[in-house]
């Protein structure tokens, strides 16, 4: 479920829905333990995943891992 919400997210939004629905996926597991797993203090992840912030691509793939996720390249279809 997480997988498809993301996919459609990445599809049909920009890089600011991408890092809230991540945001929104890593409150709703907890953000506790989204920080545990990644290293990264709870005000860091909140400050990273709010709506209109711009976190580096380290943090991000740190959540995406915590949550279960990680990118595949795809190509895109002439």
């Amino acid at each position: 479920m997480i997988a498809e919400y993301l996919n459609t997210v990445l599809s049909e939004g920009d890089n600011s829905d991408v890092i809230t629905a991540i945001g929104h996926i890593a409150k709703s597991i907890g953000m506790a333990k989204i920080a545990d797993d990644t290293g990264l203090s709870r005000p860091s992840l909140y400050k990273a995943l709010l709506d209109g912030s711009k976190p580096q691509f380290e943090t991000i793939m740190k959540v995406l891992s915590a949550i279960g996720g990680q990118i595949t390249i795809n190509p895109i279809p002439a």
